[in-house]
């Protein structure tokens, strides 16, 4: 019990240095903290889930199908980085003008940054379209995984402008301390996705059988869901919003002041690089796979399907950390800052003990649910349990460092974190993964353990920067 205290009691979490009162309350703390992280970490889980299931529906055209949509992953996200680099930046500056209370700041940083999300939108859209052949070919699409592949990047593209909209307004929500309202948006988002992915996948009732088609089809009809209710939970005509922190005036869009414009630059600038390097290094690594074969890389989507299962409870304990983070910051309580990153790492940890027991008892039955009567069905359920037993170990490195990296970016050290993501993933996972797969051929298995060490040196390097205390000390 002594241990547990130590480990878990916020007395125990910050130096007698940095103190600014004598005793911090356990049950205030993690009281206050749930409060903000489950509808963040619901919201994560559940789109997770959905993705989860989403899969599973798009398995049953088979494996060449699993690896059509796979392929398109990381393509996908190298499209998705600015905004992920905004939101970041968003997050950080909103939740420090809620700590400000300066109201009118915070509003125009969000105006702002739909504005440019809105220019951006278009021209990064409108080349992906244009490239999505040679580009699905450059990630490893064969003449059997092309056509669909094609298809499902470029509907989902005309998706990603609506996400990018709707990414941006939730990221200032969720600086403001309203992560249940980006619960809401995109739980409903999904269940319109699951809907339609039923509906359009295998063809029930009178709509048509489109297979992967259908399924990115379902994705832009969630998309579009979630960027109208996204909207609609900052419109300032709804006389239930008045009262709220954030507003967005159609008015003050594209209304730009430099001021603003630059602060938001400075601070996703570090964070575009970090995802560039992220995207890069996760394509190289997901281009190696699917050069092994097509078997491999549908075994490799799927286990990297049950792997955002536990990344995403490490992300929304983080999203909560990164905006307690900020605002404790703006109100000049650096102490509270470290009590709440440390709580939000205890309390990841006991998630990451039973996703642990998750994947080394029921690795088997998850792989199966997988599962068509293909003949490469046997070789998949094989190679993907010995998987899931590398990602038992790897999901409390995962999730903690998610969690260490939400908090220092939340206080605006983007820049640390981008160095991080240079070193790790840009570099030594893509190397490590060459030489596990092929100079010492363990195929698939090799990526995964390239992975293993990636999560735990990232942890190893995050923790440290979380410790030094260095982030507490940046201007925002």
């Amino acid at each position: 019990m002594n241990l547990l205290r130590r480990l878990y009691a916020p007395d125990y979490m910050v130096k007698p240095s940095m103190r600014q009162q004598e005793q911090y309350s356990t049950e205030e703390i993690y009281k206050s903290f749930i409060k903000v992280a489950w509808p963040a970490t619901a919201e994560s889980f559940l789109l997770g889930l959905v993705n989860f299931i989403d899969s599973i529906m798009v398995s049953t055209q088979g494996h060449i199908a699993v690896a059509s949509v796979g392929l398109t992953n990381q393509p996908r996200m190298i499209f998705y980085a600015i905004f992920f680099a905004m939101n970041i930046g968003v997050t950080a500056i909103v939740s420090r003008r809620r700590g400000e209370n300066r109201k009118e700041d915070a509003n125009k940083v969000l105006a702002q940054a739909v504005s440019l999300c809105l220019i951006l939108g278009i021209f990064l859209v409108g080349a992906a379209i244009i490239f999505a052949e040679p580009l699905l070919i450059f990630a490893g699409a064969k003449s059997d995984t092309l056509p669909d592949a094609i298809s499902y990047f470029r509907i989902t593209l005309v998706g990603l402008y609506f996400t990018a909209i709707s990414m941006m307004i939730n990221a200032a929500q969720r600086g403001a301390g309203n992560t249940r309202i980006s619960m809401t948006t995109n739980m409903t988002a999904n269940i319109v996705n699951c809907i339609f992915n039923a509906l359009l996948i295998n063809g029930l009732f009178f709509f048509p059988k489109l297979g992967v088609t259908g399924a990115a089809i379902a994705t832009m009809l969630g998309n579009i869901t979630a960027c109208c209710m996204s909207i609609y939970s900052v419109a300032p005509f709804v006389k239930s919003h008045k009262d709220r922190f954030l507003n967005l005036h159609a008015k003050s869009l594209f209304k730009f002041d430099s001021e603003n414009v630059k602060l938001i630059g400075r601070i996703s600038s570090s964070a575009a690089i970090e995802q560039v390097f992220m995207r890069l290094g996760f394509f190289v690594v997901s281009k190696m796979v699917a050069e092994l074969s097509t078997v491999e890389f549908a075994t490799h989507t799927i286990c990297m399907n049950i792997t955002n299962l536990s990344f995403c409870f490490g992300d929304g304990l983080g999203v909560a950390a990164s905006a307690l983070v900020g605002q404790n910051l703006g109100k000049k309580r650096p102490d509270l800052s470290i009590i709440y990153g440390k709580s939000a790492q205890r309390i990841g940890f006991l998630l990451a003990m039973m996703l642990f027991c998750l994947f080394t008892l029921g690795g088997n039955m998850m792989i199966n649910l997988f599962m068509t009567e293909e003949a490469e069905a046997a070789k998949i359920v094989e190679i993907g349990v010995k998987v899931l037993i590398i990602l038992a170990f790897i999901s409390p490195a995962q999730i903690s460092q998610v969690i260490f990296s939400g908090c220092v970016r939340g206080a605006g050290d983007t820049r640390y974190a981008a160095i991080v993501s240079l070193v790790t993933i840009a570099v030594e996972r893509p190397l490590l993964t060459f030489i596990f797969c092929y100079t010492c051929g363990l195929g698939v298995i090799g990526a995964w353990i390239a992975m293993l060490v990636d999560q735990y040196l990232r942890l190893t390097l995050m923790a440290m920067r979380f410790s030094s205390g260095k982030w507490a000390k940046i201007k925002v």
